[in-house]
C-alpha cells in the first residue's frame, strides 16, 4: 500500500518562500513527515494547495515561521503572516505556526546524506520540500 494513497486524515506542512513553497505531508498515523512537492508561488498557488488538501484529506496546516536567532521577527515574517491569512481565506484552513529556525540547514544535511547525485542536490525545490518535512517532523514530535 502506498503511504500517500489512502484517505486517512493527514497534517500538511508548508515552507513558504516568495518564489517556491515546499510541501510535506504526514503519514497516515501522523507519526512522521514525508516531503511531498514544491510548488511555484504564483497565481495558481491556491488551486494547487486546494487540490493537495482534497487529495490527501488534510485536517491541519503547519507553517514554518521565520525567526532570527534571538527570536525576533525576520524580514519575511510579515510575508508569512500575510500568506497564512490568505491561506485561511482561500483554502479554508487555520494555520499553526512552528519556529522554522535551522529547518533549511537540517533539510540540506538530510539531502546530502540521502541524495547521491550532485546535480539533484542543486534542485532548490528539493530543499524546500525537505525543509517543510523538517518543520512537520518537529511539530509531530512535540505535539503528541
Amino acid at each position: 500500500m502506498d503511504l500517500l494513497s489512502d484517505n486517512t486524515k493527514r497534517i500538511i506542512a508548508i515552507d513558504y518562500g516568495e518564489k517556491r513553497i515546499g510541501i510535506a505531508i504526514s503519514d497516515p498515523l501522523q507519526l512522521f513527515a514525508i516531503p511531498l512537492k514544491t510548488i511555484s508561488n504564483n497565481k495558481n498557488v491556491w488551486k494547487e494547495l486546494g487540490a493537495i488538501f482534497k487529495e490527501y484529506n488534510v485536517v491541519k496546516t503547519i507553517m514554518g515561521y521565520p525567526l532570527k536567532e534571538d527570536g525576533s521577527k525576520t524580514k519575511i515574517s510579515s510575508l508569512v503572516e500575510k500568506f497564512a491569512s490568505d491561506f485561511n481565506i482561500n483554502v479554508k484552513s487555520k494555520v499553526y505556526f512552528v519556529d522554522e529556525r535551522y529547518s533549511s540547514a537540517i533539510a540540506w544535511e538530510h539531502i546530502v546524506k540521502s541524495v547521491k547525485s550532485k546535480k539533484k542536490r542543486r534542485d532548490k525545490g528539493l530543499i524546500d520540500q525537505n525543509a517543510a518535512a523538517v518543520i512537520l517532523d518537529d511539530y509531530l514530535r512535540n505535539n503528541k
